[in-house]
């Protein structure tokens, strides 16, 4: 901030007004091309005493605005505050559309308390549906994060720095007072009408997206739906015959000759025959070794 100090007096630094009054045209230029472009303006100030001059002159302006608290994430993880929003629009809808009328005392105390935490937090994002374009701040050095947030993914940052602040993280800083009630509404307010006056040649580009939630039906499913769903479907595994099967197959085939027909008629191939002769086989040579083995036992 040195380059923005015009003396010292008593431990007091004074700032230059002239370089302030230079910052501020070249942040009126700034603001106003990002207008032109049809972006939207996101105003962050956090500060008690001067949250609700921010609010009015960005209400002023048709932007978007912070005053109760930056959530982490706003900007880096927007897709996340848009469910956040859309949760807020369904709680809404439902309580004029009286649609929780059916629900318990405590449930609609519940979807109460939800309704009136979004609305403090994200009121002012409400109706933004992509990320602005460029960002105003109050105070650099308290809503760091923002400011880190907003460098991050290459969004313009205008800010009023104070001599405590550090303007290289900042695009286009505004040397100024951010204590002062009386600087920065004159800051906001002279940035706030070169956005109404960019605003009347062209508006804001509104995005509406369609609600991710959907909810499955077999009902409203088509003939595409179903097959693509038989297609899906995991395939049937070939089931193995029992073995009490299998020996009955071969004591069939044991009582039938080689080639010969069953008494329902049907043909038994030679195979079977092969087959059941070598079970035979089989068989005589377990009885033996289990002979055998029953001797040595009782020698």
């Amino acid at each position: 901030m040195r380059r923005f100090i015009f003396a010292e007096r008593s431990g007091i630094y004074l700032i230059d007004l002239q370089k302030t009054l230079r910052q501020l045209k070249l942040a009126q230029e700034k603001v106003r091309e990002v207008v032109l472009r049809g972006d939207g303006i996101l105003f962050v100030c956090t500060k008690r005493q001067l949250k609700q001059i921010v609010r009015s002159e960005a209400e002023r302006g048709e932007s978007f605005f912070v005053t109760e608290r930056w959530l982490g994430g706003t900007l880096t993880n927007f897709h996340t505050i848009k469910k956040q929003v859309r949760r807020l629009k369904e709680i809404e809808q439902g309580m004029d559309e009286g649609a929780f009328d059916f629900l318990t005392k405590k449930e609609r105390l519940r979807l109460e308390r939800e309704r009136t935490k979004l609305t403090r937090n994200i009121e002012g994002i409400k109706r933004m549906g992509r990320l602005p374009g460029a960002l105003f701040v109050v105070d650099s050095q308290r809503e760091r994060i923002a400011v880190a947030e907003a460098n991050k993914l290459g969004i313009t940052v205008i800010a009023i720095v104070d001599t405590n602040a550090d303007p290289d993280l900042i695009t286009v800083p505004i040397p100024g007072n951010d204590d002062a009630i009386r600087s920065v509404s004159l800051i906001t307010g002279a940035v706030v009408d070169v956005i109404s006056e960019a605003r009347s040649q062209v508006p804001l580009k509104e995005i509406t997206e369609e609600s991710e939630a959907f909810t499955y039906s077999t009902e409203a499913a088509g003939e595409g739906d179903v097959e693509e769903h038989r297609k899906r479907r995991r395939a049937r595994r070939k089931r193995r015959p029992k073995p009490e099967a299998i020996v009955a197959r071969l004591k069939e085939g044991e009582s039938l000759p080689a080639g010969g027909e069953s008494a329902t008629g049907e043909a038994t191939s030679p195979r079977v025959a092969v087959d059941s002769g070598q079970s035979e086989a089989e068989t005589s040579s377990a009885e033996s070794v289990g002979a055998k083995a029953s001797g040595e036992s009782e020698a």
